[in-house]
């Protein structure tokens, strides 16, 4: 069949924060540029970001950002890229203040400089007392940044493909991604967008698991376009469980209501992170939490009838805090749980969050990958950002606030470089039809209906699969045994059949597209955590319960071709201060 064909610079796959800042970053410099998302753009995902983004603006407590890069690279347990993190922090304040000049209505002390509340993990002077860095708009600070954006691409005459979906990346046979192919949604017509260049901004993956804080869309559609393009996942092991999402509903309750003062008890009434982090408490990294809550409630110390959950105490702060500083919270509270955050504390447990490995990337935003022995190379005409993305600043362990920055700041940073390859290459290549074909092949695989394993009954399963084998603390045993019972799920997958595809606007499609999806992801996660053979940030490993730096200090990499696995070394040098050598991580 002829395929309509739509020819632009740039083509930027999702629109959240990091996609829509790339695509502003071009648009502003003249480029044509098209952005495709599977939802309404201001449904992306960085809506639902709460707490804030961190910044070292000192507006309440001393700060700067050489203390912010130690706090990131300490967080990261010592696996993020020292480079791209001093550049990250170096550019916090600078990008914050963009973010205020182009609308985003921070929340304002007295003196009318933007509020900035606690975060786990922050110190001053490396280690010391707690900071204030997260630059917060009340707890809707994702909201606020997204809807800016959208607006401002708007402004900037960007180019919006609303309700498609991005099938697969079209690549010629010398390496280049020349765009994508994508499907309407509402009519199941394909369609080549053809560019000069492709951003992947696709979000991350928490629908692998159950329960989880993510939106039903988040299922790493970007990751396993380039698992497909022969681009292996890096770090994809290490997966962060919240530590506060509402027990037994997954919703988030963001970091900044422990920031603003509240804080965490067991089932006898104890603080009981006082035992766990002793000076940074209920603020220490959220993986710290996570095990800690985990802990209390496997050893019996649980809130509730059946001791599953701990609480979060909001009480003491009052009505007019929890009014002014943490609104959201509160509707979510009264919507869910019926009660209100002021007079009753929250039971909540910990919640899958966030991928920390991704697509791997430099600074720029480049997709990069190891060519045997010789340096990182890039691929030519592809980037990544945000979630989906693996530049490393998080390493092996995010911090709070850490990530509405790392979609700007490599948002902005890619839309930079893009703009100079585009002076360099300013004729579309030709169309690699064998590309496009494999491509269709895909999506023709789904044209079918009838009896059959349903997809949603595999959805289900690989979540329960990935929730029971890959949570909070493994082992070889679980591992292996979950490797297995997720290769065969994948050996179904084909088989899967669609019902009622005609009813319901080609949704059924996309779920099994999809799945598809899912089902990478969970062997490159699976995978890659029985691989490393050690603890590490959020990957704890009840048999290698060390941080082993002299065998382990490495970037895991999993290729789809066969499941392998191999490893590429930590950046440890920055840019132009001294670097942080690993040492004990303690809060």
């Amino acid at each position: 069949m002829a395929i309509a064909v739509r020819k632009f610079d740039a083509l930027v796959i999702g629109a959240g924060g990091g996609g829509l800042r790339a695509a502003l970053q071009l648009s502003n410099a003249e480029a044509n540029v098209a952005v495709v998302s599977k939802v309404f753009p201001t449904r992306s995902h960085t809506v639902a970001a709460q707490g804030g983004v961190n910044a070292a603006l000192a507006n309440v407590l001393p700060d700067n950002w050489h203390w912010h890069m130690y706090d990131t690279v300490k967080g990261s347990d010592y696996l993020g890229d020292q480079d791209a993190i001093e550049y990250m922090c170096r550019a916090a304040s600078h990008l914050v203040i963009e973010l205020e000049h182009a609308g985003v209505p921070f929340s304002r002390l007295d003196n009318g400089k933007i509020y900035q509340r606690p975060f786990g993990g922050q110190s001053q002077n490396f280690g010391g007392d707690q900071a204030a860095r997260t630059c917060a708009a009340a707890d809707r600070t994702g909201h606020a940044i997204l809807h800016t954006l959208y607006q401002q691409n708007i402004r900037a005459k960007t180019h919006f493909f609303d309700e498609f979906f991005a099938i697969d990346l079209i690549r010629d046979e010398e390496g280049y991604v020349l765009g994508a192919l994508v499907l309407e949604i509402e009519t199941g017509e394909p369609l080549f967008i053809e560019a000069k260049t492709t951003l992947i901004a696709t979000g991350g993956a928490g629908q692998l698991f159950r329960t989880n804080t993510n939106a039903r869309i988040n299922t790493g559609d970007g990751m396993a376009m380039a698992l497909r393009a022969g681009i292996p996942l890096q770090d994809m092991e290490f997966f962060q469980f919240h530590p506060t999402g509402i027990a037994g509903k997954g919703m988030l309750i963001t970091e900044g209501a422990r920031g603003e003062g509240g804080y965490l008890v067991n089932g006898n009434g104890e603080r009981f992170m006082e035992r766990y982090a002793p000076n940074a408490k209920d603020l220490a990294s959220r993986d710290v939490v996570s095990r800690a809550i985990y802990l209390e409630v496997h050893e019996g110390r649980g809130c509730g009838p059946q001791k599953d959950h701990v609480l979060l105490k909001l009480e003491h702060l009052g009505e007019e805090v929890i009014a002014k500083r943490l609104p959201g919270i509160r509707d979510m509270v009264k919507t869910f749980l019926h009660f209100d955050p002021v007079n009753e504390p929250i039971p909540v447990y910990p919640t899958a969050h966030y991928t920390m490995g991704g697509i791997p990337t430099n600074r720029h935003g480049q997709v990069v990958v190891p060519e045997g022995n010789s340096p990182e190379q890039a691929i030519p005409g592809l980037y990544a950002v945000g979630e989906c993305a693996c530049v490393s600043v998080h390493g092996a362990n995010r911090l709070g606030g850490n990530s509405l920055l790392d979609i700007v700041v490599f948002g902005r940073a890619a839309g930079n470089h893009i703009s100079d390859y585009l002076k360099q290459n300013r004729y579309h290549r030709p169309k690699p039809q064998a590309s496009i074909d494999r491509a269709m092949a895909r999506l023709a695989r789904w044209d079918r209906q009838g009896e059959g394993e349903s997809i949603y009954a595999l959805r289900d399963e690989l979540k329960l699969i990935m929730e029971k084998y890959c949570g909070v603390f493994r082992n070889r045993e679980i591992l292996t045994e979950g490797v297995a019972k997720v290769q065969e799920l994948a050996r179904r997958v084909p088989e899967a059949l669609i019902k009622d595809h005609s009813k319901v606007f080609n949704t059924n499609r996309i779920e099994a597209l999809e799945l598809e999806n899912l089902v990478e992801l969970g062997l490159a996660t699976v995978t890659s955590a029985l691989a490393r053979q050690e603890s590490r940030g959020a990957h704890s490993r009840t048999d290698y319960p060390q941080r082993d730096d002299l065998n382990w200090l490495k970037h895991s990499l999993y290729f789809r071709e066969g499941g392998r696995m191999d490893f590429k070394p930590v950046r440890m040098k920055p840019l132009t201060v001294e670097s942080f050598p690993p040492k004990a991580r303690v809060y």
